[in-house]
């Protein structure tokens, strides 16, 4: 398995986590008590049935196609669980995490032993656990929590706490079953020194000693063939290693291979070398707009175009488990297409068209490819996830991630291109409430209140599928549209680069712009549009709600940063070495004109505008955007006689994870919308029992907040 695919495996397990019970506390208000004047709407979906924790996903084959392993809670906590094959019914738990639950995980080539990650109360410092699936006890393999100073003494962070080093999985190949490569930063917190780890025992071997790379790009033999550095303005240096590393430190010398522009810096890197290494796999923009995927043969030079999209970057990329070429690449314009490379595969995807709806994305194969694991992703119901028999051409359904979804009444997710002032495409996704779309065209019989659901990133982009978030919100009554908005990736780096120092600008007139649409036709009430999302959506409705102060009702921050030049200086040290992407692309903070313009772009400096009402959600131990980040703001408000709520999560961090803290932070912002746009409200029961939830600021702007607090 190629870094490449094994990290997008893990992605699309994070993917499939996000998933909320409900009771009564008693009272009288928005918290605990729904609105009797509504019509006969369809009945509310429980918060528990979208955001608690799924009942089975994250599909995975062992190489050997004897086992089969997914996610699933155990004692109310995501747990890895195993079964034979050929018996799903008898899976059993094999792991026993206690606390925030596992969220990636993956089978090693011994098919003995699983591998997950695990950090601490959301603070990214992932550590490898190997499971023994012959005793079914699991093992910290990278134990370690600090990382020593020039004086030999732990460094520690501003709080007082011992900096924590972090593992990151680099490659699992099936020519070395028992180990697989780590990168660990207990050296240098920058940078992550590679380490070749066996698995049965935990023992680390250095394999290269990282001098200031970002990455490196690694074959299925364990070398080390390349490694990337960030530029100065933001591009990617490529580097070929020029023969073994000298000595037991892992140093080697190091050869000029190319050098990617910032211009094309994040849509173009390796991917990974077929069997031979000869040919090494690329995503490239260069001398195109979208990325393609490309085959560059390392002995003549040449490179072959495999599969290209005008309208989308490469996406997905399908990968033979053991020759290492690639055989079929998806694009995700509006919805996701794949591209056969390789006529090995064309049957089987064709094949898989035909055994459910929606989009296909293959998750795990065997060693020898007679078995697939395939998941199929609707928009308005569960995922459905089957095992693949290619000999047979036969996939058999095992089981939805998500049962309780099964007949309920969801809603259709509409795509959407929106047109920016400057003639951009902004390709967005609309949901509406069945009850006001009851024809699933994608108009409402008439305006509705919006939810503008702006995505973090802001390099990610939204996509078509099953969101939680989105039924949740139409089901309450609300129309809700999410839009990719300049800088958003997947829509060549022409967009991506449109998004460059227009924080606060230009990005922020996308989402005016969408916003516009939406009340032209007739979607959406001016007067009752919310703001919400979360990191860079977070920033947004900050920047909404100070930057354009009357064109929103409320606004919804959920870990958005303030400042951002305190954003930049706190940044996680193993981010330093791309730290150039940002001063690139967003600001400067270390010369005076930078950060004159980046203050110029930060909410904390309008505080005194804001005139519409704030909910701010916030983890203690986020490392990307640090509690200082809300803090700061809601100090700023209150100085102002400001009012806004705050909810602070101590066991958290970029995000909630833990399915008590999405249920109880749900609850909470139901019951604000509901005040401010009207919609409907489900009671928020047993939503706040097991939560760490917090407010240090605000409790009495939301009705029923304070005294669901007391009664908890």
């Amino acid at each position: 398995m190629d870094r490449t695919t094994l990290r997008r495996a893990l992605l699309l397990t994070l993917a499939w986590l996000v998933g909320g019970g409900c009771g009564r506390f008693g009272g009288s208000d928005p918290l605990h008590e729904e609105k009797s004047t509504m019509p006969v709407l369809p009945p509310l979906i429980p918060r528990e049935t979208l955001f608690g924790n799924p009942d089975k996903a994250a599909l995975r084959v062992s190489p050997d196609g004897t086992r089969i392993a997914y996610l699933a809670p155990r004692d109310n906590v995501l747990n890895v669980w195993v079964a034979p094959a050929d018996r799903p019914e008898a899976a059993r738990p094999v792991t026993r995490d206690t606390g925030r639950g596992i969220q990636m995980y993956f089978w090693a080539y011994t098919n003995q032993h699983v591998l997950y990650l695990q950090d601490e109360g959301g603070d990214e410092n992932w550590k490898v656990h190997v499971v023994d699936l012959a005793t079914e006890t699991s093992r910290d393999v990278t134990p370690f929590d600090t990382i020593p100073g020039p004086d030999g003494q732990p460094i520690r962070l501003p709080n007082g706490k011992p900096l924590r080093p972090t593992a990151q999985i680099e490659n699992v190949s099936h020519h070395f079953p028992d180990t697989v490569l780590v990168g660990l930063n207990t050296r240098d917190p920058r940078y992550h020194d590679l380490y070749r780890l066996h698995i049965p025992t935990g023992a680390l071997t250095l394999v290269q000693r990282n001098p200031d790379f970002a990455g490196f790009v690694t074959d299925d033999e364990y070398r080390v063939r390349f490694a990337t550095r960030v530029t100065k303005d933001g591009g990617t240096e490529i580097l070929k290693a020029a023969g073994p590393p000298a000595g037991p430190d892992g140093i080697r010398e190091w050869q000029p291979y190319a050098t990617v522009s910032m211009e094309d810096a994040l849509t173009t890197y390796p991917l990974g070398f077929d069997r031979s290494g000869r040919v090494l796999y690329m995503k490239d923009s260069r001398g195109r707009d979208t990325a393609a995927v490309t085959a560059v043969n390392l002995d003549t030079g040449s490179t072959q175009v495999l599969a290209a999209d005008p309208r989308a970057d490469a996406s997905g990329v399908l990968v033979h488990p053991t020759e290492g070429t690639v055989q079929a690449v998806s694009f995700d314009y509006t919805r996701t297409e794949w591209t056969v490379v390789d006529p090995a595969v064309q049957a089987d995807l064709d094949y898989l068209k035909t055994v459910a709806p929606g989009d296909v994305a293959v998750t795990s194969r065997t060693l020898d490819d007679r078995v697939w694991t395939v998941a199929f992703l609707l928009d308005n119901g569960p995922a459905r996830s089957y095992l693949y028999d290619r000999v047979t051409r036969r996939a058999t359904f095992l089981f939805t991630n998500r049962k309780a979804l099964e007949g309920l009444p969801l809603a259709r997710m509409h795509p959407v291109i929106i047109r920016s002032r400057d003639g951009l495409n902004l390709v967005s996704y609309l949901t509406l409430p069945r009850e006001a779309d009851p024809d699933g065209q994608g108009r409402p019989r008439r305006p509705a209140p919006l939810v503008l659901s702006v995505h973090g990133g802001p390099w990610a982009r939204d996509g078509w599928g099953l969101d939680p978030e989105h039924q949740w919100l139409a089901n309450r009554g609300y129309a809700v549209l999410s839009v990719n908005f300049r800088g958003s990736t997947g829509f060549g780096k022409a967009f991506v680069n449109a998004g460059n120092r227009e924080w606060a600008a230009k990005m922020h007139d996308d989402l005016l712009d969408a916003v516009e649409w939406a009340v032209r036709e007739g979607v959406a009430r001016r007067d009752r549009v919310c703001i919400m999302g979360g990191s860079y959506g977070g920033y947004a409705t900050l920047v909404g709600l100070t930057f354009t102060p009357t064109a929103f009702a409320c606004g919804v921050d959920i870990v958005g940063p303030s400042n951002l030049i305190t954003l930049l200086s706190t940044i996680p040290p193993y981010w330093e070495p791309g730290i150039a992407q940002f001063t690139s692309r967003v600001g400067d903070h270390r010369t005076d004109e930078g950060r004159n313009f980046l203050e110029s772009r930060s909410p904390l400096t309008f505080a005194d505008r804001i005139q519409r009402p704030l909910l701010i959600g916030q983890g203690a131990n986020d490392p990307r955007v640090k509690q200082s980040e809300s803090d700061q703001i809601v100090a700023a408000m209150r100085k102002k006689g400001i009012p806004v709520t705050y909810v602070l999560y101590p066991d958290e961090g970029h995000g909630f994870v833990r399915p008590e803290n999405r249920l109880a932070f749900y609850a909470v912002v139901e019951a604000f919308l509901s005040q401010h746009l009207g919609g409907r409200i489900e009671p928020v029961g047993d939503d706040f029992r097991g939560s760490t939830i917090t407010v240090p600021s605000g409790a009495d702007e939301v009705p029923g907040l304070a005294a669901a607090m007391k009664s908890r």
